[in-house]
């Protein structure tokens, strides 16, 4: 890249972020107001699966961190494995970052709350970006993992595979198909579909048993039923957990911008 190229994109950046400071969706769906802090990176969530079995609260609770309250709908903790492709991701005001923009992801979650603000935890998140990787657990202590990843869609089915490289790690593996069947509907306040996906921060605790928040925002899930057919699936076996011998609830989501804040620390 040239000097005037490098300038070029600085300027065109700088212009972006004053026009990015009235791009955030509505926030009326929202269960708590917009964070005061500005937000510092898009992201773009593409062809997500939503793969959720419940699980007696007793085998996740010695999981969970202690200082995050774990949350169950209906008598059930919740348990999601969830491949997608980060189509795009960038810092604010500035351009895509090469190795850092684009690569797929697949994360195991939960649901917790810190007082009266429900959010997510996360057990794993393996994706295809050292990059990623990297600075996901320095800024925001998540537990991230290198991997392998092969995707392709076919006949209106998309086909995902991946493998967990990280040295001293256990073996993490997931093969999948899923595709759409149904048209989109936002999730209903009070419904499982709701419960589920509707939550606007994350929650993660470091070594020394400090609580991290980090502020989400996006538009309602456009949320569609849809078929899946796992073949190999040992996302959690890292845990100790296996999963129930049921059909999973299936979601999909064809794409979902979203807004990130820096993480902060709360009182648990």
């Amino acid at each position: 890249m040239s000097i005037l190229d490098f300038w070029v994109n600085r300027v065109s950046a700088a212009v972006r972020s004053a026009a990015e400071v009235g791009t955030l969706p509505a926030a009326a769906h929202r269960p708590w107001p917009l964070p005061e802090d500005p937000w510092i990176m898009m992201q773009t969530w593409e062809n997500l699966l939503f793969a959720h079995w419940p699980l007696p609260a007793a085998t996740l609770r010695p999981l969970v961190p202690e200082e995050l309250h774990l949350e169950t709908f209906d008598g059930s903790a919740w348990l999601a494995v969830t491949p997608f492709v980060i189509g795009e991701l960038r810092p604010r005001a500035l351009p895509a970052i090469p190795g850092l923009s684009r690569f797929p992801e697949i994360n195991v979650r939960t649901y917790v709350r810190v007082g009266d603000k429900p959010g997510v935890f996360f057990f794993s998140l393996d994706a295809g970006s050292q990059l990623a990787v990297t600075a996901a657990r320095r800024l925001y202590k998540l537990p991230y993992h290198p991997a392998q990843f092969e995707i392709e869609e076919r006949d209106g089915w998309f086909h995902y595979a991946c493998r967990r490289t990280g040295g001293g790690t256990a073996t993490a593996e997931c093969h999948v198909s899923y595709r759409s069947r149904a048209p989109v509907k936002e999730p209903t306040p009070g419904e499982l579909d709701h419960w589920l996906t509707e939550r606007y921060c994350l929650y993660a605790v470091d070594r020394g048993r400090r609580v991290y928040c980090a502020e989400i925002h996006h538009k309602p899930w456009p949320l569609q039923l849809a078929d899946a057919e796992f073949r190999v699936n040992t996302m959690t076996a890292p845990l100790g957990v296996r999963l129930p011998d049921i059909a999973p609830l299936i979601h999909f989501a064809k794409q979902l911008d979203v807004h990130v804040w820096a993480p902060h620390s709360v009182e648990a």
